[in-house]
């Protein structure tokens, strides 16, 4: 896209920005005043009580390879790190591999939309392990035990669910009364591509490519399911965000400009 074609772009997005909740407008603005280049890495915009390795998050603290960062109730955080934006949603950790060349994250819980440059990139959850390139993706991962929201659990009232290495229904145990819904990821591929595979499916591995959310799944570590994936809708998050996101690196997502509905 050229640079007159990406400041209108971004000019249509600060509007939508202003009269949207959120506060990120001010950011939208930052990256219309830095034209074709990426602003600065680090903390862009923190709402609420966030920590990077258990100490307060400030603006412009950088994120860096070893880091974790923790949101609270209400929290959110956008950051920068090199050629990745991420906005990293409440009651959510992740954490970045200490071994920068390996380029690892992981979602240990909670909600985060990441969008990616070039390269090979690894994100791991509760249920997966994904190796993506040149992606926007969206996460919500609910460890065994927690309540999933924005979507139904993969557990019913009443129903039964296999520990992850065992496969004979008449072994199951009532994870439903004893601890909870098994592990369950939600994964939207924005666009761009990736590599799934479930961890307590191996075989089920899946390699695909969207443009524009064409194939979100919600992953699950039941092994009394059929499979350990399933279809699933667009939720908790916008084309605006991602947006957002890929303009603070000096970017524009392969859907801007395009007609027809936006999420």
């Amino acid at each position: 896209m050229k640079s007159t074609e990406r400041r209108r772009w971004l000019k249509q997005v600060a509007v939508l920005a202003a009269i949207t909740p959120g506060g990120i407008v001010g950011v939208v603005r930052e990256a219309l005043s830095a034209g074709n280049a990426p602003i600065a890495a680090g903390v862009q915009r923190i709402k609420g009580e966030v920590s990077i390795n258990g100490k307060p998050a400030l603006q412009g603290m950088l994120v860096a390879a070893g880091d974790t960062v923790r949101t609270g109730p209400g929290a959110e955080i956008v950051y920068v790190i090199g050629q990745d934006a991420f906005l990293q949603r409440d009651n959510s950790v992740v954490s970045f591999g200490v071994d920068a060349a390996q380029n690892l994250m992981r979602v240990v819980s909670g909600k985060i939309l990441s969008v990616f440059g070039k390269g090979p990139r690894t994100i791991k959850t509760s249920t997966a392990t994904f190796g993506i390139r040149g992606t926007g993706c969206y996460i919500e991962d609910t460890p065994a035990g927690q309540a999933q929201q924005g979507f139904p659990s993969v557990v019913g009232a009443g129903e039964t669910a296999m520990p992850t290495g065992q496969s004979r229904p008449e072994e199951a145990t009532a994870i439903k009364a004893a601890n909870g819904p098994a592990s369950s990821t939600y994964f939207c591929l924005c666009y761009g591509e990736v590599e799934l595979i479930p961890t307590a499916a191996p075989h089920e591995k899946t390699i695909y490519r969207t443009r524009h959310h064409e194939k979100p799944l919600t992953i699950s570590d039941d092994m009394s399911m059929p499979t350990m994936m399933a279809p699933a809708k667009v939720i908790n998050h916008t084309d605006m965000e991602l947006t957002l996101l890929e303009s603070l690196v000096g970017r524009n997502p392969p859907f801007a400009g395009r007609q027809g509905k936006y999420y």
